[in-house]
């Protein structure tokens, strides 16, 4: 348990990184239609299952034109 506490300082940013990005991205994924790839189900799958990376990459890839 002491290890966990001394880590918390470094983990509690990137949860909530991680929490906006996801939370960004799949508000953007479910309010628009236009992907680049791929439909609305396996970008909602790669958002919230593939953690942190999975937003980054519906930011860079997966958007479409607005």
């Amino acid at each position: 348990m002491k290890e966990i506490i001394a880590y918390l300082p470094f983990l509690i940013p990137i949860v909530a990184v991680e929490l906006i990005l996801a939370v960004t991205a799949l508000v953007h994924v479910l309010r628009h239609e236009n992907y680049r790839f791929g439909n609305r189900v396996i970008w909602i799958i790669l958002v919230l299952f593939v953690s942190i990376i999975g937003p980054i990459l519906y930011f860079t890839v997966g958007r479409g034109d607005e």
